[in-house]
């Protein structure tokens, strides 16, 4: 049975893949992904993912309690350890150019147990991402209706029943949050009906937030006060609180900001030429995201002190002292409704295509594996993810899994940058259109850098993790053990 948990999936070299050509694992006659998608549409993918909560939420509250205006090393830290994850996603996803992420990489180099302990990462990653941004989201939009457009909106209907204060849940008095749900409803309907069309909505929405930060940025930084960036690292008060802990810790929490780049390797079936494009995708969208987080940061921090800045809304909340700048607060939080829109739009389109390939291999009931024969969509599990991520963003108090999401990610990102060193060694005879320079550094590199971010959050919530792991084993041994592609004979 050991044996049998550490099966290394088969790679097939991978030559040219030309649009509308069979998706792995497709049987004659059924209806496969799509090959519609260029550099320029996974640029826009991954920056519609990373430029979002990162910006419009983490930020300032990252800044106000961990690391002060030395956020921008934060971000700094945290944007390495993604370029080094970056750089193996883009041998993979040009090696491999499948669905399923960091799920399918892993099960080509270290086998299907591992296979499964990540894609079940991935599951906690991209589902409650996408319900902790709706609710991001909800804020933004209920703040923009009754301070900017004076209209009025029920309490009963603006956030979950229940909240949790990090002790005990407490009641809240409201029915749910309608906001949170309708915005999951409606982007989970937009990614049913195709990639093409959510490829296209996603950019129009990139190019307005995109637009707004730039806004932000250009007119901001007239109003800098360099004294704001005194002391830079605040002394330490606790542990996690101020000096280099904090902007360690901070920069473990800001990791939720970059969890999005690697929803681009999940679109790699859908690539027209995945071999020339992932690679541009994934990394030109993480070096964009990066400079663009560190600027922000630098002018938040200068225009406002960073102990103010602890709100969910932080670029809205710096432009509060300037009544001259009204007209740019509402510019932001138009913004921000955009921005987080398409990060919900990018975390609900890569989940259902996690479970496709997982369902694919045998290791996740069938349904998930269809795709809609119009529409070449994975219908079935984009509707399942869109009501569970519904139900979680609308009755669910999720202020504690933003640093699960980190973890499962960092999980991932130092799986990848393992497999791509096993795989040099394993099969080292495989063309790479894509190779990581100095692979027997970067590698290992990577490894130690997720892994020394993952720990930060998981000295807290090390319980919490540690249950959703063993939910995940009970469905792995139930099911996918015994149904594995692999398993079953020739």
């Amino acid at each position: 049975m050991l044996k049998a948990l550490f099966r290394v999936k088969p790679v097939a070299p991978a030559g040219h893949v030309d649009a509308g050509e069979p998706f792995e694992g497709s049987l004659d006659g059924e209806a496969t992904l799509k090959r519609t998608l260029t550099a320029k549409h996974l640029v826009l993918l991954g920056v519609g993912a990373v430029i979002g909560a990162g910006i419009f939420v983490l930020t300032g509250q990252a800044a106000a309690n961990h690391a002060g205006p030395a956020i921008m090393l934060s971000f700094v830290m945290a944007g390495f350890a993604c370029a080094l994850a970056g750089l193996c996603y883009a041998e993979f996803s040009a090696l491999m150019p499948v669905s399923g992420s960091a799920y399918s990489y892993s099960y080509a180099t270290l086998g299907e147990f591992v296979a499964w302990f990540i894609g079940w990462c991935l599951v906690l990653e991209y589902l409650f991402a996408s319900a902790t941004v709706a609710v991001g989201w909800s804020g933004y939009l209920i703040s923009f209706l009754t301070t900017t457009l004076h209209l009025p909106f029920p309490t009963e209907l603006a956030q979950a029943p229940i909240n949790w204060d990090g002790h005990n849940f407490i009641a809240t008095g409201s029915i749910l949050n309608l906001p949170a749900i309708a915005i999951v409803a409606a982007i989970s309907g937009l990614c049913y009906v195709g990639i093409t069309q959510s490829a296209f909505v996603n950019a129009i929405v990139v190019a307005i937030k995109v637009t707004v930060i730039v806004l932000f940025i250009g007119i901001g930084a007239t109003y800098i006060d360099p004294a704001n960036w005194t002391p830079f690292i605040p002394a330490n008060e606790g542990p996690g609180k101020f000096g280099f802990e904090g902007v360690t810790r901070a920069a473990a929490i800001v990791f939720f900001a970059y969890i999005g780049f690697d929803a681009v390797s999940t679109a790699a079936g859908e690539a027209k030429n995945p071999q020339r494009d992932m690679p541009i995708g994934i990394l030109g969208s993480l070096a964009i995201c990066t400079v663009i987080y560190i600027i922000v940061c630098a002018v938040l921090t200068g225009m406002t002190n960073y102990t103010l800045l602890g709100t969910a809304k932080p670029v809205a909340t710096a432009l509060e002292p300037y009544p001259n700048l009204a007209w740019l607060k509402t510019a932001v939080e138009i913004g921000a409704i955009a921005g987080l829109s398409s990060v919900i739009l990018v975390m609900l389109m890569a989940q259902p295509r996690i479970f496709y390939s997982m369902a694919k291999d045998g290791l996740m009931p069938k349904f998930f594996g269809r795709v809609h024969p119009k529409y070449r969509t994975p219908y079935v599990g984009t509707i399942i993810v869109g009501v569970l991520a519904a139900a979680l963003a609308g009755l669910m108090p999720l202020n504690v899994l933003g640093e699960l999401v980190s973890m499962g990610t960092l999980l991932a990102f130092a799986t990848v940058c393992a497999g791509v060193l096993i795989l040099r060694y394993t099969r080292p005879e495989m063309p790479r259109p894509f190779k990581v320079p100095m692979a027997i550094v970067i590698c290992p590199l990577g490894v130690v850098a997720c892994l020394y971010l993952f720990w930060q959050p998981f000295v807290e919530h090390w319980k919490i993790f540690v249950g959703w792991t063993i939910l995940g084993l009970v469905v792995y041994f139930t099911y996918g053990f015994w149904n594995s592609k692999l398993r079953q004979p020739t």
